[in-house]
């Protein structure tokens, strides 16, 4: 019994490593870390619930590595993480209170989208001025969108931001991917509350994930800043189109 528990826990470990990293550099932590929980035997709902608050150590990992890349940032992340959190609070009680499949039917579809966003963003960043930028009360609103469904499920979540801040803000790939973490975090961190209060959190396995989730996400903000950014966004974005694929095979199929 205990040599099941030990191992769970190491396995748990992993995969939140796994999940952390994924999630710093992509924004696809929930594509490693939620079938994990599932693997467990957690119901979707559960499970859900227990990788929201266990992704709460990503974000301080992640940030805790990010900091030079936000340096500059903070009028932005003063507009943008209070648009997050309150996006995902909303998303959080609408977990919480709503049958579990009710936004199921437009998520592959919002995944897609972001992923080819992010696959054509360099030529798109070749016909318009270098100095473009998208309305403040625009980005925001569509952080508060995004950050409803970060906080409702999250799958897919960080890819809509990060492809977002990319068009919106003109920043590089780097320093956009840090406001992601951010603002991802700072809605997952406001539904996390909520569900540690109200949810069915499993909170056996919220402390492995957590402390493979705060390493990965730390290695993640390293890797970001010396790979090259035109194939890492390519890879990315691949990796979204896997995802909203998968995403809608589990919906529609």
């Amino acid at each position: 019994m205990a040599g099941g528990v030990l191992g769970r826990g190491a396995l748990l470990v992993l995969a939140g490593v796994g999940g952390g990293l994924t999630g710093s550099v992509a924004g696809l932590a929930s594509i490693v870390t939620y079938p994990a929980l599932l693997a467990l035997g957690l119901t979707p709902k559960v499970a859900n619930v227990t990788n929201t608050v266990s992704l709460v150590f990503s974000t301080a990992g992640s940030m805790s590595g990010s900091r030079p890349e936000l340096r500059g940032q903070r009028a932005r992340a003063r507009q943008l993480a209070p648009a997050g959190a309150l996006g995902g609070a909303a998303g959080g009680a609408l977990l919480l209170l709503t049958p579990a499949g009710s936004f199921e039917a437009v998520v592959p579809w919002l995944v897609a989208v972001g992923s080819v966003a992010m696959l054509v963003r360099g030529r798109l960043a070749r016909t318009r001025s270098s100095t473009a930028r998208t309305d403040p009360r625009v980005l925001m609103a569509l952080t508060a969108l995004v950050g409803v469904y970060g906080g409702y499920f999250g799958a897919g979540a960080g890819v809509m931001l990060l492809a977002l801040f990319l068009h919106g803000t003109g920043e590089s790939l780097p320093r956009a991917n840090a406001m992601k973490n951010l603002v991802l975090g700072t809605a997952n961190g406001v539904a996390a509350l909520s569900f540690a209060a109200f949810g069915p959190v499993r909170w056996s396995a919220v402390l492995p994930f957590g402390i493979g989730l705060f390493a990965g996400g730390r290695l993640g903000a390293h890797v970001v800043r010396h790979l090259p950014a035109e194939k890492l966004r390519v890879v990315i974005a691949i990796a979204g189109l896997g995802l909203a694929v998968k995403l809608g095979i589990d919906t529609y199929g």
